[in-house]
């Protein structure tokens, strides 16, 4: 299962893209809300979610990905959160996918996760990358984490995730049916 966290004042076209392009490669995606079932993005765009945090445990079922939105104040409502963290914690420590956009790497930065890996944020937050070797490029995949700059690479970004989940034969086939190349 992958799991994809929204907190209110997430940014919508981050998560509602890559949700897209995952279950475009038939992956069971599970939108969770925190806090809520009903979260309100950045743009005041509503989503109503799959679950809610209260209602998972890490470990419970088989976590293939945890994927963090970013958007304001949705990652610091994110970074508060400790089923949140909880997650983010189960995933760093079994090896699994650990994806985050936008402003939401801080998360991983202020956790220390991306130490001598290499990363990329929205401009401006790169400080908040603890110990990462910074990239300029629009999406980064260092090892079980995956780092994107924003809403305008929020495809590639799912793609990228696809492409470790089904093979980037697969993940290509999806990018020539979305118009992206």
């Amino acid at each position: 299962m992958i799991y994809i966290f929204l907190a209110n004042g997430f940014e919508e076209v981050e998560a509602r893209a890559t949700v897209d392009v995952l279950r475009s490669a038939d992956l069971n995606v599970k939108i969770v809300g925190v806090g809520s079932d009903v979260i309100t993005g950045a743009h005041g765009i509503s989503t109503v979610c799959d679950a809610t945090d209260v209602d998972l445990t890490p470990g419970e079922d088989d976590i293939e990905a945890v994927i963090l939105p970013g958007g304001m104040p949705g990652t610091l409502n994110l970074e508060r959160s400790d089923k949140v963290n909880a997650f983010i914690d189960y995933a760093f420590e079994n090896g699994k996918l650990l994806c985050a956009i936008c402003a939401a790497p801080s998360i991983l930065g202020h956790k220390g996760m991306l130490k001598g890996k290499k990363a990329v944020c929205f401009p401006g937050f790169e400080s908040e990358l603890e110990g990462a070797e910074l990239s300029e490029s629009f999406v980064v995949s260092h090892g079980n984490i995956i780092t994107a700059k924003g809403m305008g690479s929020a495809v590639k970004f799912g793609l990228a995730i696809a492409s470790v989940l089904v093979g980037e034969a697969k993940a290509k086939k999806i990018e020539e049916s979305l118009q992206c190349s």
